[in-house]
């Protein structure tokens, strides 16, 4: 099997809230718990496996001062060199704008110098303490601005806050982008969905529970609706723990569909969503126990690429 490393940087000044949304996304932590984490110190690594051999190799670098001098003068080649990602956190309530900016322009500096092919992403961060009414604004603002200083590179923007979805919007967005076979992914998504006429059907990252790949076959007016479920089920799992037990599946049900969640590879969950709330709940979760294989095999990277699906229907 290979292995695809991909070299992270979480970047952006103390107090951003970095650490926060890395602990609640990659090490369980529920929002209120963050307020009890210590400041970073220098430069924290972590290697997350993600999908069995996706590593996510993860630096997050402290926002002091004198550590982030450091990082663009003695330490310029060892932490921006081989980068495939760059993470800036910006909180959207600082009071040096200024200063946050001059940081994240030599950070561009030193991506070009060093990595000009990686990937830049902003988090407008902790996004809960703007007034409601104002939000859209104040994004809109500070995105316009950012894709301006970050040519010639290209920024990608996200709000975000600990308090809502939002922070899973954004790491599903940025984690998708590093699956080396997501267009496989989802085209045998799409099979699967219209073998079970499915409406809609969602991979989630086992550990993380973010949303990896989907596909849709009919329209849905909520479109924050994966970062939601996201959100939810990671929250009901980590009461499930506090439990002493295991989340394995879930089936809701009204009269207008039925949603299916369950283990799906050794890497995923999967929900599906129905409008046809005549199938029978055995025979959907028989179909979803007979697709596993095949998407099992999808997982192992070091296999061609293509093909298409050998899944039966049981209606």
């Amino acid at each position: 099997m290979f292995w695809f490393y991909f070299q992270v940087l979480l970047m952006g000044k103390s107090g951003s809230g970095k650490t926060s949304m890395r602990s609640i996304i990659f090490a369980n932590y529920i929002a209120r718990d963050t307020r009890r984490l210590g400041a970073t110190i220098d430069v924290e690594h972590s290697h997350v496996r993600f999908l069995g051999n996706l590593v996510l190799n993860l630096w997050d670098c402290g926002g002091q001062e004198a550590f982030m001098e450091n990082y663009f003068a003695s330490q310029r080649d060892n932490i921006f060199r081989n980068v495939e990602v760059l993470i800036y956190v910006f909180d959207v309530e600082s009071r040096e704008l200024e200063k946050d900016m001059h940081y994240y322009q030599s950070c561009l500096e030193a991506i070009l110098q060093n990595s000009p092919e990686a990937k830049v992403f902003c988090l407008i961060h902790k996004m809960d303490l703007v007034q409601e009414d104002q939000r859209d604004k104040v994004y809109k603002d500070r995105e316009d601005n950012l894709k301006r200083l970050s040519r010639p590179l290209d920024c990608t923007c996200f709000k975000t806050s600990i308090w809502d979805e939002t922070l899973y919007k954004a790491w599903s967005s940025i984690v998708y982008q590093l699956i080396p076979n997501v267009d496989v992914l989802e085209r045998n998504l799409l099979h699967f969905a219209e073998i079970i006429e499915a409406d809609e059907v969602l991979l989630f990252e086992r550990a993380t529970f973010l949303v990896i790949s989907h596909c849709q076959r009919k329209p849905h007016r909520d479109i924050h609706r994966f970062e939601k479920v996201s959100n939810i089920i990671k929250q009901f799992k980590l009461s499930c723990t506090k439990l002493a037990a295991q989340f394995q599946s879930m089936e809701v049900r009204n009269s207008n569909f039925a949603c299916f969640m369950d283990s799906f590879t050794a890497n995923t969950y999967v929900m599906v969503v129905c409008s046809d709330t005549t199938i029978p709940s055995a025979a959907m979760l028989i179909n979803i126990r007979n697709a596993r294989k095949h998407f099992e095999k999808l997982e192992r990277l070091d296999q061609p690429r293509g093909g298409s699906s050998a899944i039966s229907a049981i209606r």
